[in-house]
């Protein structure tokens, strides 16, 4: 998809107010998948960097975050702002919508790993890198809460949508962890149409 310009139009902050935007390397390999145009959810969307990086090649964004005032200096006709706590006892909040991508990273709640992969459409892409079991070795999360445990997400994932790449093992960038990450795509679309593209990291 190549890099973004920096500014999306509708921005109305500074640039020297705004927080790091470089997008998690795993999500950039995989963003030429998404739809031209598409709707991409953004979950535990934080400061923004993906939802920058999806609005700058002109898709839409809905940017969901139990708190939101981290995307304060993103205004944009194409941006829904949604703020719900996804660990509370109000459920999924988005329903029964669905999206062209769903986009989850540093993120791990297991109660809503049925929602995440259903939001995805029947030709839609995931893209999903957390933290995994080792990483308690370089530092936060620790916890085997916040840990996902090996192929935990393929089990997760592969029996509804189809698997694009997966890994799990230990990478340096941004810094020392050890992650688990998986693309897969909804069966209404044909693996040979997604092929896996240069690796970033």
């Amino acid at each position: 998809m190549g890099e973004p310009p920096d500014d999306v139009d509708g921005v109305d902050e500074p640039a020297e107010a705004r927080p790091l935007l470089e997008p998690s390397r795993w999500v950039m390999r995989f963003s030429r998948l998404v739809r031209a145009g598409g709707q991409v959810l953004d979950l535990a969307a934080g400061g923004g960097r993906h939802t920058h990086w999806f609005l700058a090649s002109e898709r839409s964004v809905v940017a969901l975050d139990r708190d939101v005032s981290g995307l304060d200096w993103l205004s944009h006709p194409r941006l829904e702002k949604v703020e719900a706590d996804l660990e509370g006892s109000d459920g999924w909040p988005l329903g029964e919508r669905v999206f062209d991508a769903v986009v989850v990273t540093n993120y791990l709640w297991r109660s809503i790993f049925d929602d995440i992969v259903g939001a995805v459409r029947h030709d839609g892409v995931l893209i999903y890198e957390t933290f995994a079991e080792g990483n308690e070795r370089y530092g936060r999360p620790q916890r085997p809460e916040f840990l996902l445990q090996a192929g935990e997400l393929l089990a997760k994932v592969a029996p509804r949508l189809e698997i694009v790449a997966y890994e799990h093992g230990y990478t340096e960038h941004p810094s020392p962890r050890v992650v688990q990450r998986v693309c897969a795509i909804g069966r209404g679309r044909r693996p040979s149409q997604c092929p896996l593209g240069e690796r970033t990291d």
